[in-house]
């Protein structure tokens, strides 16, 4: 816009009625909320300009769309953007995603997300599994020193499915036996003293899966620490490293620096925090357990909003 064009418009403001004026900065709120996801999205996009369909570095750019800077490959002769093979790929609305990821750190309801940003249920049902793709994905890849390791278990929910195999439950019920069953579904939380963690959902606590979920975690140094329980203890034999269990069903927490209290306590805050949700579909527990790892990770529980939408279109 030219000067005098902006000058004109800027002498316009004292026509507008106080409606009018609140209407106005709503849009320019919104639009620099948008510029502010886009900035975000695009902050490495120079040193990774490479092709998403072919991996090519002969990459130009080809103009722009919604914002976004496009480049095009001369390898494949495909165009992208910086969002292209992301998980928020073709998702809208680009002006609320900030506000999208500021409800992750919250952990709000469907409803609340929702009424928050002015969206569909579904909409916030899907962008809330969109924003989780890649956080699902992001573990420690190893762990260092001494290790601890444990199994939690979740009541199977069909949250959201239809055509239930038995009979329904209140959200966030109860399992019909007591004690571990097949009405749950097994968790292998693992992680060491500097605080790094990795959880896996098993099939089942066989020591086979606890085994294949914990070999490329754990180097031939470390030294793990567990309860003892009869499948966790067979599979820390097969792998053959130096095991500590300590009995804590016995009441005996410490043993000298033998203990588990670090990923029970870990265990206890991911149980407290999913308890909002009243029951967690089984289908996506994986994304919830990268979701609360990745607040986990934070200082106080309060990610910045700017860094889970960053984590967000981590590809």
């Amino acid at each position: 816009m030219r000067q005098r064009d902006m000058t004109r418009l800027m002498g316009m403001l004292n026509g507008l009625t106080r409606g009018q004026r609140k209407l106005l900065a709503a849009e320019l709120s919104e639009r620099e909320a948008t510029c502010s996801s886009i900035d975000l999205v695009e902050k490495d996009a120079p040193a990774q300009s490479k092709c998403p369909h072919c991996a090519s570095r002969q990459v130009v750019k080809n103009g722009s769309a919604d914002g976004l800077q496009r480049y095009k490959c001369h390898g494949c002769g495909k165009t992208f953007n910086a969002l292209t093979g992301t998980p928020l790929a073709r998702l809208h609305l680009r002006g609320k995603w900030l506000e999208q990821a500021a409800a992750l750190r919250d952990g709000l309801s469907l409803n609340q997300v929702a009424a928050r940003l002015n969206i569909a249920q579904s909409t916030a049902f899907r962008w809330r599994h969109r924003f989780l793709a890649a956080p699902k994905t992001v573990q420690a890849p190893s762990l260092m020193g001494i290790a601890e390791a444990d199994e939690a278990y979740f009541l199977k929910s069909a949250k959201g499915q239809r055509g239930l195999m038995r009979k329904a439950r209140k959200r966030g019920g109860r399992a019909g036996k007591r004690g571990t069953s097949k009405e749950q579904t097994p968790v292998l939380i693992a992680r060491d003293r500097t605080g790094s963690t990795a959880n896996f959902v098993l099939a089942a606590a066989t020591k086979e899966d606890i085994c294949a979920a914990l070999k490329p975690l754990l180097p031939e140094d470390t030294v793990l620490c567990t309860d003892g329980g009869t499948a966790l203890a067979a599979a820390v034999r097969d792998l053959g490293i130096e095991h500590h269990p300590v009995n804590v069903s016995a009441g005996l927490r410490v043993q000298g620096a033998w203990h588990i209290q670090n990923v029970n306590a870990f265990g206890s805050r991911l149980r407290q925090w999913l308890l909002r949700f009243k029951g967690v579909s089984s289908r996506y527990l994986e994304n919830y357990l990268g979701w609360f790892r990745a607040l986990d990770r934070s200082p106080g529980f309060t990610p910045e909003p700017t860094s889970l939408l960053a984590l967000a279109v981590r590809v």
